[in-house]
């Protein structure tokens, strides 16, 4: 037998718990087996633990360590570093709690602050650059750093409660959509909360369309006034925050959008379109 298949034939083992490598070795060996297979997944558990420690504190210690075996039984280790496991382990917790958004989206927190604190290092454009700019042909470039999601509870909220140490509030859905910011300004990562507006403008931004789609969905969204003058405003904030890159120009800007319109998903949004139970989990884990 070559050295290459008993390798797969093991890694199959450890993975699966299954497969021809028992019946190849002795009796004398399996103990030795188990004790691969248990450091294996309790390392896994332990990547989880690292990656995730406010959520397992939100989850409560039993709950949290029946997730991480999930994901570890279902999920098996995809990239050259343990660093990147825990990426898609909010799909374990939607599949878990279906009916408790708010451990969706804390743990969408945690790994999106892991994420822009160690993506690519672009400086932030310079307020002086501004006066350079044709704003017809422009296209903010954004800070790779940068996370963004729909926001349906108060996650922003627990999450900054556990984080001081403070006791977190009842978990709650928002009366209204917001959207969720995250990136690196200088060496910290930053959250944020905001509104829809702001969030799906830099949803049309990240998508290259050009500044002035977005000038145009936000004066066809509120009107000619408020638009421009709210579209003022982003652009200082965003400047501010360290959020835009660079700027870059072109006709393919003013190209990538034809409708101008601002994304739609929140129009139909009501807080009582999922339950009111994100606090059963935390309370039942307690």
């Amino acid at each position: 037998m070559k050295l290459v298949e008993m390798q797969r034939e093991f890694r199959h083992w450890l993975v699966a718990s299954s497969g021809a490598i028992e019946t190849r070795l002795d009796g004398t060996a399996r103990p030795g087996l188990a004790v691969y297979q248990n450091n294996y997944r309790t390392q896994l558990i332990g990547c989880l633990q690292m990656s995730y420690p406010l959520l397992r504190t939100w989850l409560g210690d039993d709950a949290f360590l029946r997730a991480a075996i999930t994901h570890v039984d279902r999920r098996p280790p995809h990239a050259w570093t343990l660093d990147a496991y825990g990426a898609d382990f909010g799909d374990t917790l939607r599949a878990l709690f279906p009916r408790n958004p708010d451990v969706h989206e804390l743990a969408w927190i945690e790994w999106a602050l892991s994420e822009s604190f160690v993506a690519a290092d672009v400086p932030p454009m310079p307020g002086d650059e501004l006066g350079q700019v044709d704003w017809d042909s422009a296209r903010l470039r954004l800070s790779p750093s940068l996370r963004l999601r729909a926001l349906t509870t108060n996650a922003d909220a627990i999450w900054s409660a556990l984080q001081q140490g403070a006791q977190p509030p009842e978990s709650a859905m928002l009366a209204a959509p917001a959207g969720l910011l995250v990136w690196r300004q200088g060496f910290t990562s930053r959250l944020q909360a905001t509104d829809v507006v702001a969030y799906a403008a830099l949803q049309l931004l990240r998508d290259d369309d050009g500044f002035d789609s977005l000038c145009d969905a936000l004066v066809e969204h509120l009107g000619e006034e408020a638009g421009v003058a709210r579209a003022g405003t982003l652009l200082a904030n965003w400047l501010a925050a360290g959020i835009v890159a660079g700027v870059e120009h072109g006709t393919d800007a003013a190209m990538a959008d034809d409708g101008h319109d601002l994304p739609h998903w929140h129009e139909d949004y009501r807080a009582d379109h999922a339950p009111r139970q994100p606090s059963a989990v935390h309370a039942a884990a307690a």
